[in-house]
C-alpha cells in the first residue's frame, strides 16, 4: 500500500508515539509512507526564520532501523495567528501534490486543519480517508480563542471519516459525542516493545550513577511533552518547600515544553533533587527509565487529559516500574486498580505516595503487576491488526 499521513505535530522531534510504531513497521513490511507534518515547537526556537523553506527528509526512522518514511513539512509563517493561515495555503498545496504525485491508496489523519483539508480533496478522488485518535485534538490548541473554532472542525473531520480509530474505548465514545458512525469507529489500543524495555533494566546502576543518584534514593521519573497541566512544577514547588521531609526524593524529568523553564527555576534551587535533561534519544530511553524507582503522571484532570492513555504509561511499566498518576478516566478504565498504578488526586500528592510505597514495602508487588499489565501488548501483534484494518478500508 502507499499511505499518506497527514499530522499538526513534529514527526521527527516528537514522539515516539504510537503512529511510529505502526508505520515504521509496515515500512518494514514493504509499505510506502509519507507524511506530511507542521513544525508544532517552532516559536521555542529563537533562530526560526519568518517563512521557512519547504523540508523533505527521505528514509527516515526513528524506532526501526530499517524502516524508510518520507517526512515533508510545508513552509508556514512564523507569526501568531498566520501559522494557521499560511497552513491553510501550503499545507492545501502539498496534499494535493501528493495526492496527485504520490497516488496514496489510503490517507491518514492526524490533525485538524490538514485532516479537514485531507478528507476533502479524499472525497473529491474516492480515496479512504481513516482519522487516528490519541487525543481530544481541540483541546492541544494552545491558544483558547482558537478551541471552539478547532473543536467545530474536529467534529467535522469525525463525520466525514470512512474509519476513525481510537487508542481506547473513551476516546472512542468521545468520538462518537463528537459526531463520528459508531459502524465506522473502532479501538486499536497501544503497544509496547516489551523485550527493548526489559534489556534496559541491564543498564540500571550505570545510568543511576551517571546522574549522581545513591542506593539511599528514591528517583522518581517522566519523560514527555511538558504541559503547563502536567503537574511537574507542583511536584517540583512541593520537593522545593520541603526538601527537609523527602531528602531522599529525586526528580527526574526529561522533556521539552512550555514547563520547562519554569521547572528550570526549581532546579536550580534544588540541583542535586531535580534533574531536567531535554529530549533524549528513543534508543537511550529503556535505560534511562531503569535508572528510576518510580514513574509518574501527575497531571491535572482536564478535557485534554480526562480520555488518553499516554503510551509513556505502558512502556514505564514494561521496564518494571511502578506508576503514580492522577485519577484520570481513560487510564483508570484501561487498567484498573491492581495494575502497579496507584492513583492520587492531585499533583501535590506525588510526593507522600511515593514515601508511602517505599515505607509500607509494597515495591517488589508493584513492580510485577506493572509488568505483568502490559507484557502481552506487544506491538508486533498489534501490528497485524492494523495492517489488515488498512487494507480492508483501502477495498471498501
Amino acid at each position: 500500500m502507499k499511505i499518506l499521513i497527514v499530522q499538526e505535530s513534529d514527526w521527527i522531534k516528537r514522539g515516539p508515539h504510537n503512529t511510529h510504531h505502526l508505520f515504521e513497521r509496515l515500512s518494514e513490511k514493504g509499505h510506502e509512507i509519507r507524511v506530511i507534518d507542521y513544525e508544532i515547537n517552532w516559536k521555542s526556537n529563537k533562530q526560526h526564520e519568518l517563512l521557512p523553506k519547504r523540508m523533505e527528509v527521505k528514509d527516515y526512522h526513528k524506532i526501526r532501523d530499517h524502516a524508510k518514511i518520507t517526512v515533508i513539512r510545508p513552509p508556514i509563517l512564523h507569526i501568531t495567528p498566520f501559522n494557521y493561515v499560511s497552513l491553510l495555503y501550503t499545507h492545501r498545496r502539498e496534499i494535493k501534490k501528493q495526492l496527485r504525485e504520490f497516488k496514496p491508496d489510503i490517507v491518514v489523519g492526524l490533525g485538524l486543519l490538514n485532516g479537514d483539508i485531507a478528507v476533502r480533496e479524499c472525497h473529491k478522488l474516492h480515496i479512504p480517508f481513516v482519522y487516528i485518535i490519541l487525543d481530544t485534538i481541540h483541546t492541544l490548541v494552545p491558544e483558547p480563542v482558537f478551541q471552539y473554532i478547532a473543536k467545530s472542525i474536529e467534529q467535522k473531520n469525525y463525520r466525514r471519516s470512512d474509519l476513525i480509530i481510537s487508542v481506547n474505548k473513551l476516546l472512542k465514545d468521545y468520538t462518537i459525542k463528537m459526531g463520528a458512525d459508531p459502524a465506522r469507529s473502532i479501538v486499536l489500543p497501544h503497544g509496547i516493545e516489551v523485550s527493548r524495555f526489559v534489556k534496559g533494566s541491564e543498564d540500571r546502576q550505570k545510568i543511576r550513577s551517571k546522574y549522581g543518584f545513591t542506593d539511599q534514593d528514591t528517583v522518581l521519573f517522566f519523560m514527555g511533552f511538558l504541559y503547563p497541566f502536567s503537574g511537574l512544577i507542583e511536584a517540583a514547588t512541593d520537593l522545593k518547600d520541603h526538601l527537609t521531609r523527602y531528602p531522599n526524593i529525586k526528580l527526574f524529568i526529561i522533556g521539552e515544553g512550555p514547563a520547562y523553564n519554569e521547572l528550570d527555576k526549581i532546579r536550580k534551587v534544588i540541583p542535586n533533587n531535580l534533574t531536567l535533561l531535554p529530549w533524549q534519544p528513543y534508543p537511550e530511553i529503556p535505560s534511562i527509565i531503569s535508572a528510576s524507582d518510580i514513574c509518574i503522571l501527575p497531571s491535572k484532570i482536564n478535557d485534554t487529559m480526562k480520555d488518553i492513555v499516554p503510551i509513556k504509561i505502558l512502556e514505564y511499566m514494561a521496564a518494571r516500574k511502578p506508576v503514580i498518576l492522577t485519577k484520570l478516566p481513560g487510564v483508570m478504565a484501561e487498567f484498573g486498580n491492581e495494575s502497579g498504578i496507584l492513583y492520587i488526586d492531585k499533583p501535590d500528592d506525588v510526593l507522600e505516595k511515593a514515601v508511602e510505597i517505599v515505607k509500607n514495602g509494597s515495591m517488589e508487588r508493584l513492580q510485577s503487576q506493572a509488568f505483568t499489565s502490559v507484557e502481552q501488548k506487544d506491538w508486533d501483534l498489534i501490528y497485524l491488526t492494523f495492517e489488515k484494518i488498512l487494507a480492508d478500508t483501502k477495498q471498501t
